[in-house]
């Protein structure tokens, strides 16, 4: 029903940057998004959410180093990765809660960070 496509995903240095998007089919200025990320073995955790009146929340490991934005009209969502290290490596995943709580994902990005 709901259609998200992330994007941006790929391979850079510790500390540098890369910045991730996220098309949404559905509009987006009345519902929460976020961005999780997950690694084999592990289950899926929140990095960043943004609710639909302009409140923003970061796990603690990506404070100061990440930034998570909407684009509204444009039904986009993005997440700015600075300083990365290496635990950031994982797939990324789109997240948006509709009105009854239901959460839709996308198909993930892949986010590497080189050695």
């Amino acid at each position: 029903q709901v259609q998200l496509v992330e994007s941006g995903g790929g391979l850079v240095p510790p500390g540098g940057s890369l910045r991730l998007s996220c098309a949404s089919s559905l509009s987006v200025s009345l519902f929460t998004m976020g961005w999780y990320r997950q690694t084999p073995g592990k289950s899926r955790e929140l990095v960043a959410d943004s609710s639909s009146f302009g409140a923003t929340n970061y796990v603690d490991s990506v404070k100061g180093r990440f930034t998570i934005s909407r684009d509204n009209a444009n039904k986009r969502l993005f997440l700015q990765m600075n300083n990365r290290k290496p635990e950031d490596a994982a797939w990324y995943y789109c997240m948006l809660e509709d009105q009854y709580t239901n959460r839709y994902w996308g198909q993930g990005t892949q986010v590497t960070v080189s050695s």
